[in-house]
């Protein structure tokens, strides 16, 4: 089969290939994931699970890419859940190969069935984004109706779930990114927009909640928003500013099947709208990390047509 890998690391986006590798053999409780669209994170190169596993083992040639949706066409010994033929989307483990490949091989309770009318496209840009936002705000962060929140990063891929999902919650959401990412974060739901390069943080106030997936100056100075008893929430880095009186997390995102048939269910009733930017092919993923290619919205490759 033909996917995306990566065997230097000091090589860089330079080293990202399309590469003939082996068919994925199955572990107990995999199935086999025909891949249809797979979405990636361009930080993946700086993980150190893409270069080696979890006993700390070199694991390359690496395939990258953790968000997937596709077809199952193969069940590892003890497989339950999930059948041949079936539609699924989900996440790939951190250190196995990923989902920039024809087929790969994934744990059956890291996906959930997808429904027919929802195209693979869209529903390989949900697992991450979907799955952070859902965490960040209830899981970690207890957003409850009535709050605030201030989400960073109010447009891009996770960001912009969070806020469509705060404001169904009732939250009241402040929203930053660059100027242009405004009347797109006021579209989705955020109540006010601060422009990162132009407005002072300091207008946000006091918040409930922080949600962070900025990093540095911006995570340190959000600390002192948050109000008694609040919490700031990063997936940049663990703070090293903390709020005077309140919870500061930084947490890794986890699958969850029942979260992400959840997430299915709000875009199949039009209550989620993930924005999906450039679709390319599998032979323009190297291309897509590159820092010059960033676009609006998060970048789905098209690995096989439907």
């Amino acid at each position: 089969m033909q996917a995306i890998a990566v065997r230097d690391r000091s090589a860089g986006v330079a080293g990202l290939a399309l590469t003939d590798m082996p068919y994925p053999h199955t572990s107990e409780n995999d199935v086999i994931v025909r891949v249809h669209a797979a979405g990636f994170t361009p930080g993946e190169l700086d993980w150190p699970g893409t270069w080696s596993d979890r006993a700390g083992r070199d694991r390359t040639p690496s395939v990258l890419g953790h968000e997937l949706s596709g077809v199952v066409v193969e069940l590892g010994y003890g497989t339950t859940g999930l059948t041949v033929g079936q539609r699924v989307f989900g996440l790939t483990d951190w250190t196995r190969n990923g989902s920039l490949a024809e087929f790969t091989a994934v744990e059956a309770r890291s996906l959930s069935p997808l429904p027919a009318d929802v195209d693979h496209t869209v529903a390989a840009a949900l697992p991450i984004s979907g799955l952070t936002a859902w965490q960040a705000l209830f899981d970690h962060g207890r957003l409850a109706t009535g709050q605030t929140v201030l989400i960073h990063g109010a447009a891009g891929g996770v960001g912009s779930i969070a806020v469509q999902l705060a404001r169904e919650a009732g939250a009241r959401v402040i929203g930053t990114g660059r100027a242009a990412d405004g009347e797109t974060a006021l579209s989705l739901g955020a109540d006010t927009f601060l422009d990162l390069q132009t407005d002072q943080l300091e207008a946000a106030g006091e918040v409930d909640l922080v949600f962070d997936v900025i990093g540095g100056e911006i995570l340190d100075r959000s600390a002192a928003l948050v109000r008694a008893g609040g919490t700031l929430v990063t997936i940049a880095k663990p703070p090293e500013v903390r709020p005077k009186d309140g919870r500061a997390i930084f947490f890794i995102v986890e699958s969850d099947r029942a979260r992400l048939a959840d997430l299915a269910q709000r875009l199949r009733d039009g209550r989620l709208n993930p924005i999906v930017g450039a679709v390319r092919t599998l032979p323009e993923a190297p291309s897509a990390f590159a820092p010059d290619r960033r676009t609006h919205g998060k970048t789905i490759i098209r690995v096989t047509e439907d």
